[in-house]
């Protein structure tokens, strides 16, 4: 596993909206002590970004497309990634369309294993980013464990997010042990939860102030063969600021091995 922690660009997608604020957004990442990136949440031509990492000493290791893009233009997305000089190619989720139903899911499966095997052709790789919905159990079965079973462990790999599994019910660790090395790339994301009255809802923080166990999590990603760990925050960051909480969680990770 690559000790190098990477920052998630969806963290700051609000600060990636055009090439200035891409480069001013690298600039920080890279005084955080960040090396490695995920493109995602932002418009730019991969062409115009790449200069710009590099300038910063940055290596993309990963990026989400829409499912549209995986579908109706599949060698833009090989394209945009080899540009980038990545060979995960990431789907941030499949469409709600697709999702609330068996019938959706099915549709899923066959839709993406043409993508998957095209793919596969280049020396890429497919990695399915989940979100909780995976895990709403429909008919007796959860999703996600049809997108485990139902799918060829040689091209369809997984972006596993810490947080949404847990939001999902499951033990990120042992969901971790249990894909092994199809687990390319995780999402360290933490997972707390506020007293309010009787409830106690969850909300995302900076990795280290929550409740996941990330000994654990970093253990079993060591043992599985995870390639990579982005740190990611959809919200909710201290003072508003999305690089003060990837500055937190990067802090964090360097008393855990991380550099």
């Amino acid at each position: 596993m690559d000790k190098h922690i990477g920052a998630q660009y969806y963290t700051i997608r609000e600060h990636t909206k055009t090439i200035e604020d891409f480069e001013a957004s690298c600039k920080k990442i890279a005084e955080i002590g960040y090396k490695i990136v995920q493109i995602s949440g932002t418009p730019l031509a991969a062409a115009d970004m790449r200069p710009i990492l590099d300038k910063y000493g940055l290596k993309c290791v990963t990026t989400h497309k829409g499912y549209n893009d995986f579908i109706n233009d599949i060698e833009g997305v090989i394209e945009y990634n080899k540009i980038l000089g990545c060979d995960l190619c990431g789907l941030g989720s499949m469409p709600e369309s697709h999702f609330m139903s068996d019938e959706g899911i099915t549709k899923f499966i066959e839709e993406i294993k043409p993508v998957c095997e095209r793919l596969k052709a280049e020396g890429m790789y497919f990695g399915y980013h989940n979100h909780a919905f995976e895990y709403v159990r429909r008919n007796g079965r959860i999703p996600f464990d049809r997108l485990v079973e139902e799918t060829d462990p040689e091209v369809f790999c997984f972006i596993l997010d810490t947080y949404w599994v847990q939001s999902g019910g499951r033990c990120p660790e042992k969901e971790i042990e249990r894909l092994g090395k199809r687990v390319m790339a995780v999402h360290f994301k933490d997972y707390t939860i506020e007293a309010i009255g009787w409830t106690a809802p969850a909300r995302m923080t900076h990795v280290g102030e929550g409740n996941l166990n990330w000994d654990g999590i970093i253990e079993a990603c060591e043992k599985a063969g995870t390639r990579w760990a982005l740190v990611e925050q959809d919200g909710n960051h201290i003072d508003s600021d999305p690089f003060k909480a990837l500055t937190l969680s990067y802090n964090y990770l360097t008393t855990k091995g991380f550099c």
